[in-house]
């Protein structure tokens, strides 16, 4: 059975890289290191919780 595959412009890929942005840019560093902070934050008060 041969095996249906879409273009990927109709799957959005090109179309979601190509689109231009006017909206405020974000370095991918600064939204890594925010989660990594938050992600300790409630371990930390995960850890304390209990006592």
């Amino acid at each position: 059975m041969p095996m249906l595959q879409s273009p990927q412009s109709s799957a959005g890929i090109v179309n979601f890289y190509d689109a231009p942005t006017n909206g405020p840019q974000i370095n991918p560093k600064i939204i890594l290191i925010v989660v990594m902070v938050f992600a300790i934050a409630i371990i930390v008060v995960d850890h304390f919780a209990y006592l």
